[in-house]
């Protein structure tokens, strides 16, 4: 493999469970993808981090704990991992006729903007992630 078509170091750094977490989430994953030249879908990817370091803050992160955020640039796709050691599986929560709640826009929102999301297990706790194609280049 060459130095072009190598994939560059994941990129991850731990966050503790407090409000301003989410905006500093945010900025690392644009400088990641700055880093990378990752031009298209930033905002994208910028906005699935909040949503998931966000659920993972309100759901999955207990008292004087954190969550991980990991950032992997696989080709021309993003890969968004949360690692959390709460408990539960997140799902995209449907009303009457199949219709999101009021709560659970977060994870609504990741669903329709990536091109898939899921959740790993992780002991303790789980890996909720997201994929998102997006074009490298210089402008």
């Amino acid at each position: 493999m060459n130095d072009e078509t190598r994939s560059p170091s994941p990129r991850q750094r731990f966050f503790t469970r407090e409000r301003r977490s989410v905006p500093a989430a945010r900025a690392f994953a644009r400088e990641a993808l700055d880093a990378w030249a990752v031009r298209g879908r930033t905002d994208d990817v910028v906005l699935c981090v909040s949503e998931l370091a966000t659920n993972a803050l309100v759901h999955g992160v207990p008292p004087g704990r954190g969550f991980l955020l990991r950032l992997l640039l696989l080709g021309d796709v993003v890969r968004v991992e949360v690692h959390d050691s709460g408990g539960g599986v997140p799902a995209v929560p449907s009303g009457p006729g199949g219709e999101p709640r009021e709560g659970g826009r977060g994870l609504l929102l990741v669903s329709e903007l990536a091109d898939k999301w899921g959740v790993g297990e992780r002991s303790p706790g789980k890996i909720v992630w997201c994929e998102l194609g997006a074009a490298r280049g210089g402008g």
